[in-house]
């Protein structure tokens, strides 16, 4: 199966120490400095999880680079400091044919790789199904555009917006489709990083694979439950894949 994914990407870097003391000249934590991991984010991430399923990815993304670097207590497991370091994204401007592809992933950060009218041109060039991740504020409403959307970022929109097939992702409590509650499993959640991103892959590879949309969102909500369980970004392994698999 063929997919298409738009969006921006990052690199997202983790540095791992121990906060033990506190520094005598200003109230922060001391931390001693352990490892370095640097693993890919947003979109990237996105891409890294539908190959995971086996899919064939075309992947249109920003080559400026943007870096997030997370300082992490390791005894505690906890992000203690976030530096994002981000060079001026360009637009993607060319015209993008939707023809050859199976589905659409549109994965925006909001960084200004894709902008509101592109977003809004791809879907309406689009007959085959097109997810959507994004962190703007409209959205086309079309039958074949399914809009996946964080809790959070559902709360700071207007409470007016009605989308058809809208997905809002709740966290522990699972996700929502057409005023129905689909249950996750109950885990103790390490990090919520990228976890959106693990739950889109698989859900565009949950309703292709079965053709059922109430099956693809349980696919997704364990795909959740799995990355929420590690630090970072996570891509999703063979193992995890027979998993979720239904």
């Amino acid at each position: 199966m063929k997919i298409l994914l738009v969006g921006d990407s990052s690199e997202d870097e983790y540095i791992y120490g121990r906060c033990e003391s506190i520094s005598s000249e200003a109230p922060v934590p001391i931390m001693k400095f352990s490892k370095v991991e640097t693993k890919v984010g947003m979109a990237a991430n996105v891409c890294l999880n539908l190959q995971a399923f086996g899919l064939d990815v075309t992947f249109l993304t920003n080559s400026e680079k943007i870096t997030k670097t997370r300082f992490i207590d390791e005894k505690t497991n906890t992000q203690i400091l976030q530096v994002d370091n981000e060079e001026k994204i360009k637009p993607l401007l060319l015209p993008i044919s939707t023809d050859n592809f199976d589905a659409v992933v549109i994965s925006d950060y909001n960084k200004g790789y894709l902008t509101e009218s592109k977003l809004f041109e791809i879907v309406e060039r689009t007959n085959c199904p097109i997810f959507i991740h994004s962190k703007k504020s409209f959205f086309p409403n079309k039958e074949n555009c399914f809009v996946i959307i964080d809790e959070d970022d559902y709360r700071k929109l207007n409470s007016n917006l009605y989308i058809d097939n809208l997905i809002i992702i709740k966290g522990t409590e699972g996700c929502t489709y057409k005023n129905s509650l689909y249950p996750s499993e109950k885990v103790d959640i390490c990090d919520r990083t990228g976890v959106d991103n693990t739950f889109i892959a698989t859900l565009v590879y949950g309703y292709l694979k079965c053709n059922n949309f109430n099956k693809a969102l349980i696919m997704a909500n364990k795909a959740y439950a799995i990355s929420s369980q590690h630090i970072g970004t996570y891509v999703l392994t063979e193992k995890d894949v027979s998993k979720i698999n239904i």
